[in-house]
């Protein structure tokens, strides 16, 4: 079976006057730099980017007529009059990677000390080097080359390293932990240069429910494609991915969910590969892309890969156990067992090399599966799978020193401006010199970023309509109970009490109710840390941007509780006063949904977070000042009470309330409820306040009044700030613990092993 694509699609594309015009233009510019181009530093990523826009501007693929299609170079094996095909040039990329090794720590305690020490290898029944070293060896000085138009599969058994070396070649591992060297066309690959030029698509297929197919695509070309590109010509190369893709028919379909019907799992995974392959990268890293997948589904995810490979890019991937038709369309395979290389070559010369170690594969059973069952039975002896390790040592040096003159003959440079001229690359660029120092790392402005992710996240919640519906019901069912409960207070000193009460477990309801916020975030932080992981766009826009689609919902949700609940209650102020009720609820529901937020962004387990949140809360209940006067907390935990988020809205509404010297609250005989005098008799209660008037000389009568709203303040201890500095403070809450969030997502959204 043929490695690439059909010679009937190749003379399709060859018969029409562009292909043959591209194919000319490719032969002569590959043929100047075989000829004319010594090897010469590696790229720069101002060059880089200079030729992006160089090769966009000047009627590339960016450019394309909106019209017409976006067509995928053919990369098949013959001799075009062009030299577009690989027989006619030279090999122009190749990523080679040597003598990888990579360990981690092992967690070790007292109790499992003497265990470790003792510790066998089941498969050797020898003590390992790692049982007293304390750390784990997860790749084992790996080596092999993925070429430009091929796929490179890394097999082998669950726990055998597959995903932690595609982790590696993807820069996902911090450079100081792995040993060994990975270089592109013979140069070392610089991380920043490895992040522009290639994409990773995760195992698990993380997109929005509510989006349609076309629309993820539309928005992934939004962030990843320049915006010197016009929405037309977006529009029409997210139109050819979809069709690349095999997407046609559910192209008008949402994603789906749990709850939500939508497309197929293979669906799901080919739309998952398309957001990663938009601004067409030179190479694609994917993690078990077939995973959980049926068989045809499978194939046909694996034969968009192939069409991408032969589109100019190398596909490097993880798969499990590939079915035959699947092994058909890979190109090199790599076999892992615990680490170490025990296969490095072509699926057709699995045969040859099992049979040259004594265990000939049957001639009707799929190769791979043989592969791995043998494997696994290895692994099971007491010598593991150490000798088929040593055998294929053997057969990788009689084939490396066949394969030594098959070298690409192109410089990093050339190769790379190579395959910007044939439309790759289609996401960075910028103005300038070539030898500018520093570039835009990203596709879009700021500005663009902001608008593109709040378009996205309002359109996926405005079609989740009950999850909003949920949080306004919660809150107005919260409103309702506590307006019925402290329905119509009066003035006196029993109603000062209770309205105490009301502000307390109203400002605090506010921050329980903002906990919402936490399954929001956890639920899109994977689609975050893929997507900023290549730089699709800055973390500074997507907090900007969860801030204005998170704003709305918080200003209908104060003004709903608002109203269910000042009137009912009967608290004071008028229409006034209610506004600066609503605004103070406001700022109540912004610092807490700030502060979840941050937890968000520092918790990676709804349930962990929802533990720290409640608890957290609760302890700035208590040190609000409800509970305990401020004079009464100890000087060593006084710290808490400025820290806490209940005081500020707390002593604002009291405020709000009781900041009148002409309101009484407490005349004339009222100064001995909730005291022991309370229950007497009125007639009693007035002979005494007689007695009281001429003890001290003041003439006191039932309607003399012994308290007004100051005078509770005052008592509260609420007299530092006003009401305007608490709402203003509560307001700045929300922007610092934001601007944490911020800070939290540069620091944990680094997505690299240690």
């Amino acid at each position: 079976m043929s490695r690439f694509v059909d010679k009937i699609s190749v003379l399709e594309r060859l018969s029409s006057p562009m292909a043959e015009a591209e194919g000319i233009a490719r032969g002569g510019l590959l043929v100047h730099h075989r000829h004319h181009h010594p090897r010469g530093p590696s790229v720069t990523l101002g060059q880089l980017f200079k030729r992006v826009g160089e090769a966009h501007s000047g009627g590339g693929v960016g450019d394309e007529d909106a019209s017409q299609p976006h067509h995928v170079v053919a990369m098949g094996e013959f001799d075009g009059a062009g030299g577009g095909g690989l027989a006619s040039r030279p090999l122009p990329i190749v990523l080679t990677f040597t003598n990888l090794s990579y360990s981690v720590k092992r967690a070790r305690n007292m109790f499992l000390f003497r265990k470790s020490r003792l510790a066998m290898d089941p498969a050797a029944g020898l003590a390992t080097p790692d049982a007293f070293s304390g750390s784990k060896t997860l790749l084992d000085s790996i080596s092999g080359e993925a070429r430009e138009g091929e796929i490179f599969a890394v097999l082998g058994a669950s726990g055998s390293g597959k995903s932690t070396l595609i982790d590696a070649l993807a820069n996902r591992i911090a450079r100081e932990s792995l040993q060994g060297s990975i270089t592109l066309n013979d140069e070392k690959l610089d991380d920043q240069l490895l992040k522009v030029i290639s994409a990773y698509v995760m195992q698990d297929d993380l997109l929005f429910p509510m989006l349609t197919v076309e629309e993820t695509l539309m928005f992934s070309a939004e962030f990843r494609l320049p915006r010197s590109l016009s929405a037309s010509k977006k529009k029409s190369r997210v139109q050819a991915l979809i069709d690349q893709l095999g997407l046609r028919t559910s192209a008008k379909t949402i994603i789906g969910d749990e709850i939500h019907r939508g497309v197929s799992g293979g669906e799901r995974r080919r739309v998952s590969i398309g957001i990663d392959i938009i601004h067409d990268p030179i190479i694609l890293f994917l993690d078990e892309p077939t995973s959980g997948l049926d068989s045809t589904s499978a194939f046909m995810v694996t034969k968009v890969l192939q069409r991408i490979a032969h589109s100019g890019s190398i596909v490097i991937m993880s798969v499990h156990q590939p079915s035959y038709r699947i092994l058909c369309l890979l190109d090199r395979l790599l076999f892992l067992s615990r680490g170490q290389t025990v296969y490095s070559g072509p699926p057709d010369g699995l045969r040859g090399f099992f049979s040259d170690f004594g265990h000939p594969i049957p001639a009707n059973e799929n190769p791979t599966e043989f592969a791995l069952d043998l494997i696994r039975e290895l692994e099971g002896t007491p010598t593991g799978a150490r000798s088929l390790v040593d055998f294929n040592k053997t057969h990788q040096s009689v084939r490396l020193a066949v394969a030594a003159a098959d070298k690409p003959s192109l410089s990093l440079n050339d190769a790379i401006s190579g395959s910007i001229s044939r439309g790759k690359l289609v996401s960075g660029a910028t103005e300038g010199a070539p030898s500018a120092p520093s570039v835009q790392n990203y596709a879009n402005p700021f500005w663009i970023e902001v608008g593109v992710l709040t378009k996205r996240s309002f359109t996926n919640s405005k079609r989740m309509p009950e999850l909003f519906g949920v949080r306004l019901g919660a809150v107005l069912v919260t409103g309702f109970i506590l307006a019925t409960i402290f329905w119509r207070l009066d003035n006196s000193p029993r109603g000062v009490q209770e309205r105490l009460g009301f502000f307390a477990i109203a400002m605090s309801t506010m921050f329980y109710t903002c906990a919402d916020a936490l399954p929001v975030f956890l639920q899109e932080r994977n689609i975050f840390m893929r997507e900023t992981a290549h730089n699709a766009y800055r973390r500074s826009s997507y907090v900007l941007s969860h801030t204005i689609v998170g704003f709305p919902p918080l200003v209908l949700l104060s003004i709903a509780f608002a109203s269910t609940t000042f009137f009912a209650v009967g608290l004071a102020g008028s229409m006034q006063g209610f506004f600066f009720f609503v605004l103070i609820v406001l700022a109540s529901f912004w610092a807490g949904s700030g502060f979840v937020t941050f937890l968000s962004g520092v918790v990676t387990h709804i349930m962990l977070g929802c533990a720290v949140v409640l608890s957290v809360l609760a302890y700035f209940l208590l040190f609000s000042g409800f509970f305990i006067d401020r004079s009464r907390i100890p000087d060593y935990w006084i710290w808490f009470h400025y820290l806490s988020l209940v005081k500020y809205p707390y002593e604002a509404v009291m405020q709000n309330e009781f900041d009148d010297p002409r309101k009484c609250f407490v005349r004339g005989v009222q100064m001995f409820d909730n005291t022991p005098f309370g229950g007497l008799p009125e007639a009693i209660k007035l002979n005494v306040l007689k007695s009281i008037s001429s003890s001290l000389g003041v003439n006191i009568t039932s309607q003399t009044c012994i308290t007004t709203g100051t005078n509770i303040l005052e008592q509260q201890s609420v007299t530092q700030l006003s009401k305007w500095d608490c709402l203003w403070i509560a307001v700045a809450w929300g922007f610092f613990f934001r601007f944490l969030f911020y800070i939290s997502l540069l620091l944990g959204s680094r997505n690299k092993r240690r």
